[in-house]
């Protein structure tokens, strides 16, 4: 019995893959969204949001999420609970498997499957992830009212989750291993002017310290000196940067030497025609829910024309 065979598939529920099932959805294409095993994506423990337009108050991730998802609900979006396994790009239509074993076939697939956490990888950093070691302030920064933590990075990402974390924390202190932070001005002068939090520069961590059951302290090392410093704290959050997730497409799309997957100039087309990537798994540069949100745009209208091309 032949398969139906799906017009368009799109790989993720952030505002990337929402925004691609928005307009390809009012285009009457009846794409299929397939969740992931992050729903929502990383808004969905983020705080509040103050530079998305059309919310001058702000508006915190996961309501902005509920409501790119009712959005995308009221063009009759089909979404597939559950997660990719396998896919396979090297013919036409597209198949897709899912972790229930549902088989999907497509003749085009926006992917927009977003990035994780990056972590340092250290042996106690596991030992203690989720025993005082953190990549989420958002989710976890209430079981530290009036601690001592660390932050780990020197991006935006470490001013947001330092500043989120003054909500609770007594102290919060900034670790970072070069003498300047890459943050925006605006995110450096805002945690700078705070009265919680303090830096640490040209440190790297060395050991998270433990006393088997929970966090207790922190070693950095100075990358100038070499010299190694032990520090009393109940937490350490890591907020050094995000991996995208395009894994699963390696050796099948192009991919760069830091695992994004690589689209054409002012187009999201892959390397493979009729596949598309938007948001965090293909931008290396900007890294925003906007943007994101205009890729997914981007993707859309580019899958739409390439079905056309096709008929």
């Amino acid at each position: 019995m032949e398969r139906d065979i799906r017009d368009i598939v799109i790989m993720g529920t952030g505002p990337a893959g929402y925004t691609a099932a928005i307009y390809s959805g009012r285009a009457n294409l009846k794409p299929l969204v397939i969740e992931g095993s992050q729903p929502g994506g990383q808004l969905m423990i983020t705080s509040e949001i103050e530079n998305f337009p059309g919310f001058p108050e702000g508006i915190f991730g996961p309501e902005l999420m509920a409501r790119m998802r009712q959005q995308i609900i009221r063009f009759g979006v089909e979404i597939a609970y559950g997660s990719v396994q396998d896919v396979d790009l090297s013919r036409t239509p597209f198949s897709l498997s899912l972790d229930d074993g549902t088989e999907i076939v497509t003749r085009s697939l926006i992917v927009a499957t977003g990035a994780n956490a990056k972590w340092l990888n250290i042996d106690s950093e596991k030992m203690y992830r989720g025993k005082g070691v953190s990549a989420c302030a958002t989710c976890d920064g209430f079981f530290f009212k009036q601690c001592k933590v660390f932050v780990v990075g020197g991006g935006d990402t470490a001013m947001e989750e330092a500043l989120y974390l003054t909500k609770f924390a007594a102290e919060v202190i900034i670790v970072h291993r070069r003498e300047e932070f890459r943050a925006s001005k605006i995110m450096s002068l805002r945690a700078g002017k705070n009265p919680k939090i303090s830096t640490m520069l040209n440190q790297v961590v060395d050991e998270i310290l433990g006393d088997g059951h929970k966090v207790t302290g922190i070693r950095l090392q100075n990358v100038l000196t070499g010299e190694k410093t032990e520090h009393q704290c109940d937490g350490v959050f890591m907020a050094i940067g995000h991996a995208p997730n395009a894994e699963l497409f390696k050796g099948q799309l192009r991919i760069d030497d830091y695992g994004y997957i690589e689209t054409k100039k002012t187009s999201t087309e892959t390397s493979v025609p009729g596949v598309f990537a938007c948001g965090d798994v293909q931008d290396y540069t900007y890294r925003q829910a906007i943007t994101a949100a205009g890729t997914g745009c981007m993707a859309a209208v580019d899958a739409e024309r390439f079905l056309e091309s096709i008929r």
